[in-house]
Parts: C-alpha cells; structure tokens; sequence
C-alpha cells in the first residue's frame, strides 16, 4: 500500500483544540494559585498555604465551590477580587476569555482560534465567531448585572455598602454555577424561607446551565413569534433537536428532584422536618436546582437521608447542559443514552428522537463520556476513601461533587488532609475539561485507519 507520507505529516501537524483548552485551564488555576498565595491576599496578611491556594485557585476556575477556607473570612478584599475573576474567566471559559480580549484589542481571529471556539462550544460552523463570542460577553454581563441588581435589594438593606460586593460577587457565583459566597459560612441557609433570594437564584443557575446557544434560539423563536405571530406549536415544531432535548431534561430533572427531596426529606428535623409545606416545596425545589452542578444550599447537606444523597449524587453526575457554565455530564449526554437504550430494547437500529435520527458516532462519544466519568469517579473516591478516614457516604459525595463540579459537601472537605485536597483538585479539573478533552489531549494524531474494515462477529450479550 502507497502511503503519501507528506499528508501525514501535515496530519501529524494539524491544529488539535484539546491540548489547548486542556493546559489554558492549567494556566488559569497556577496564575490564580499565584495571586492567591500572596499576603495581600489573605484577611490575616499572611501568606495562605501553597496548597490552599491551589484548591482555592481550582474550585474557582472549576467553578465548582468546594471550599477548605472561608471564602467570606479568610481572603481580603483582594483576595475575593482574584475568586470572582477567576471564577468568571472560568464560568465563561478560557477560549472565550482570550478571545473576548483579542475582540477588544481588535485582534483578528484565526482559522486555528475559530476552530478553538467551535471545539469549546461544539459549535458546526466556525463562521459568526465575533459576533457569538460578543453575544455570550454582553449576554453573561446583563444577566449578571440585572442578578446582582435583584439581589441588591435585599441585601444592601441588610449589609450596607458591603451589600453590593456580597450582591456582585453572589451573582457571577449563581451563573457561573460557582457555589462560592462572601456573606458567611452557610451558604443561604439564613435566606431559605426568602424567596425573592430563592427565586432569583434558582433562575441565575438554570440560565448559566441551559448554555448559549438554546439561549439564543429561544429568544430567536420568540422574536419570530412576536413579528411573524407564529402559533406556539409551531413555535417549538422549529426548535432544533438539542433545544429541545436541553429543555425536557432540564425540565425533567428539576421537577424528578424537588419530588424525590420533597418525599424523602419531608419529615427529616434536620431538614425539611420543621418547615410548613410550601417551605418545604421551596427548599426542595432549591435543593433540585442547585444540586446540577450550582454548589449553593439552604438545608444541611451532612443532615440528608442517605436515599436523598444518592439521588442527588445521580443529579450531581447529570450536571448541566452542554454550551454553558454547568458541569457534569451533560442532560443531553444522558438523554441520548437513553434514547439509544430503548432504541436497542426495541430492536431498531438507529436512535430516534422527535422524528431526528442521532449518529451512532454521536452516542459512542456519549457512551464513552459516562464510562469515562464513571471510571474516574470510582478510582478517585477509593483514593479518597485510602487517604480519608471518613464516612464513605461522605466521601462519594464529596467525589461526585467534585467531578460534577457540584461544590456541595458534606462538611467533609475542610477536614481532609493534603492528599486528599489534592485529589479533589484533580478530580475538579478533570470534571470541569471532560473526560473526552483530556483523553483527546494525550492522543496521537498518526494516520487514520477509518478506511480499513475487519470482518464482522458477534459476540454474547446478557
């Protein structure tokens, strides 16, 4: 067989999106470990450990919220400026960032930077990248600013002057699905009976998770319907198939957990036990929303049944949905999955949603980013659990938190010891690049064998 050895050559040589946006993440947490370890930084004007700073610098790019210092406490000013920088910059993600300032400093963008950007989004087109890029900038800012102003009126009266940093910075923190406050050390357990502060959270979480892209077609939709006066069912008969996906899973997993709280918690005194019924609805529901990735929580997470905590582990492990600030694994990932499950139980050999065939490429990439997440989250929790001395209950939770870039825990975190924050860590970084980036990171680029068919066989299932 003739090989054209000078095509794969410029094959081997070709741009690969991955490592890049893999080690710009890096990059990120040891500049904010930097800044982080600085006297200045710190309330007490000491240095903070080399170690606290880096899980510190991580959980803010990874904007997962797992803390092992008090964030309200134990940074400065300064130091809670570097947190809600790092977890912007993080929460928008590293591609968007340096393009942002490379649109400001009216930089051109490159064919290599376009296909960055189309691999951060899983975008099929590279054309329109300025002006998406400025729509996610301008739309994140104005979502955040009208956040901070709604929170603003509750706790500028309560805190003064204070009020507007701590509204400020709990805003970037909701959408960036952060988890991360500088108003104490309980989260708004003190706000759960509030529910101007509930609602307005809740709202921030689900559009940081929905992703960009379901935002603007959505508004183009009803835009359309506004000017043209299309009928609704028409209305949705035009969104696209990921659109819809996103919204039933989103809708789906929300109103699966406010039930499964609502019912396993409701006479549980450390959490739900005490409060009238549309209380418990409320925090339920709270519970429901934040535990896809949000971190943010207003009843005891160490006080949950353990049937809550696994179900909320799984929601963990759902996450967000692709194109946003959430993590995990994505709605669309597990939906599919399921789709393609039935599909198989029903003896069809395509996977079928709303009249939509999906690529079988498309679900052994999903297929292989849960196997892959799963894989991680066992090896990393039996880590854990050799380093730890702990429950185990706590210490699954605390993992899938991690890996879901969730930042709920079960007051275990500020407790572990240096191998095991850097476990975490790890852990955190890995949920917040994806498994599939990271392996696509290390692979080689040789030549491809897609052209080369092996016979068939079948082997025993079941």
């Amino acid at each position: 067989m003739k090989v054209d050895w000078r095509s794969r050559k410029k094959q081997s040589n070709s741009f690969r999106p991955a490592p890049v946006i893999s080690v710009g993440f890096l990059l990120l947490i040891f500049l904010g470990t930097f800044l982080l370890v600085l006297p200045v930084s710190s309330a007490k004007g000491t240095a903070t450990s080399l170690v606290d700073a880096l899980f510190t610098a991580t959980t803010s790019v990874c904007v997962t919220g797992l803390t092992v210092v008090s964030t309200a406490d134990d940074w400065s000013l300064f130091g809670q400026g570097v947190i809600l920088i790092l977890i912007q910059l993080g929460g928008l993600g590293v591609v968007t960032s340096v393009m942002t300032f490379m649109l400001v400093f009216h930089r051109r963008i490159g064919l290599k930077n376009r296909m960055l950007i189309q691999a951060a989004y899983g975008w099929n087109s590279m054309y329109g990248v300025s002006h998406m890029i400025s729509k996610i900038v301008r739309g994140t800012l104005l979502v955040e600013l009208a956040g901070a102003a709604c929170y603003m009126m509750v706790l500028v009266p309560k805190n003064g002057r204070k009020g507007v940093w701590d509204a400020v910075f709990l805003s970037v923190s909701a959408f960036c699905n952060a988890g991360m406050d500088t108003m104490g050390n309980s989260s708004l357990s003190v706000y759960r009976e509030n529910v101007w502060m509930n609602i307005v959270t809740m709202v921030l979480i689900i559009l940081g998770g929905l992703g960009f892209l379901v935002w603007w077609e959505i508004l183009a939709l009803l835009r359309g319907r506004r000017e043209k006066k299309i009928p609704l069912r028409l209305l949705i008969s035009r969104m696209s198939l990921h659109t819809k996906m996103v919204l039933i899973a989103t809708f789906v997993c929300i109103l699966a957990g406010t039930i499964v709280v609502f019912l396993c918690e409701f006479h549980n005194p450390e959490t739900l036990g005490m409060l009238s019924v549309p209380q418990k609805f409320l925090a339920a529901l709270f519970q429901s929303v934040t535990t896809r990735t949000a971190g943010f929580f207003t009843i005891s997470q160490s006080a949950l049944e353990d049937d809550t905590s696994v179900f909320c582990m799984l929601l963990m492990f759902i996450g967000g949905s692709p194109g946003g600030t959430a993590g995990g694994v994505k709605t669309v990932t597990v939906a599919m999955v399921l789709c393609a499950v039935m599909a198989a139980v029903k003896g069809r050999e395509e996977t079928r949603v709303f009249h939509r065939s999906i690529s079988d490429s498309n679900v052994k990439k999903g297929l292989a980013v849960i196997m892959l997440s799963l894989t991680i989250w066992i090896v990393m929790t039996m880590l854990l659990s050799c380093v730890e001395d702990a429950d185990f209950m706590k210490i699954s939770y605390e993992t899938m938190s991690a890996i879901g870039t969730v930042g709920l825990s079960k007051d275990l975190t500020p407790m572990l010891h240096v191998p095991g924050k850097l476990i975490l860590c790890v852990m955190m970084y890995l949920g917040r690049i994806g498994p599939i980036t990271l392996a696509a990171s290390f692979l080689s680029k040789g030549q491809s064998d897609d052209f080369v068919h092996f016979p068939e066989e079948n082997i025993m299932l079941g």
